[in-house]
């Protein structure tokens, strides 16, 4: 059997347990058709000369998924890459312990989930995956809606303004004294002409019965 044709069969007989020894960053990521996209996997423990291997899995994760095997890094050879992989859109690069699979001008049918994994003897180590959606259109995170509060009304009575000027006092008052004045002026006058007529009404009675 070939040796990449055993990966791949290993690989779906392996259980997709995430491993603290490859820790792969970031743990989902979305990115617009034609962007460039970088999935990094750190070994931990493993030897610095062990072979970091990349697999894509189209498909949820289940026992029927398949997995599809991109590169590996090898300390003498480089980057070796898997049969009808575009080596011109994919670039496997190490940093120490730190390998990194750059992918560029991503299209939607890049997809998946991408792990790193290691080869031990006998078990396989696998990172814990990253989830890659690849959209025509990013979406937009909606702006939370500002509740508007209602403007309390304030009631605003108008100012009660003092007008400075004469007091109107005098002029009621004096009409009023004069009104009094002219009855009293009256008054006296009928009191007088009724004791007129009644001292010449007794005179009158008293020539009567003389």
């Amino acid at each position: 059997m070939q040796p990449r044709l055993w990966l791949l069969v290993a690989a779906q007989l392996a259980a997709l347990r995430g491993s603290s020894v490859l820790l792969q960053t970031p743990a989902s990521t979305t990115a617009q058709t034609n962007q460039t996209v970088t999935l990094s996997c750190e070994a931990k423990t493993s030897p610095t000369n062990s072979r970091i291997y990349w697999l894509r899995q189209r498909l949820a994760p289940s026992a029927n998924s398949h997995f599809e095997f991109l590169a590996f890094w090898d300390l003498t050879r480089g980057t070796v890459y898997g049969e009808e992989v575009g080596q011109e859109r994919l670039t496997v690069l190490r940093d120490s312990s730190r390998y990194t699979l750059s992918l560029q001008s991503v299209k939607p049918s890049d997809s998946g989930v991408y792990f790193c994994m290691t080869v031990g003897n006998p078990d396989l180590t696998f990172g814990k995956g990253t989830q890659l959606s690849v959209v025509d259109v990013l979406p937009t995170t909606p702006q939370p809606t500002k509740k508007t509060t209602p403007k309390k009304k304030v009631l605003r009575f108008p100012n009660l303004v003092t007008r400075k000027g004469p007091s109107c006092a005098p002029l009621i008052v004096g009409p009023l004294v004069a009104v009094v004045l002219v009855l009293l002026v009256f008054l006296g006058v009928a009191i007088h002409l009724h004791c007129l007529q009644r001292r010449a009404r007794l005179r009158l009675l008293k020539q009567f019965y003389k």
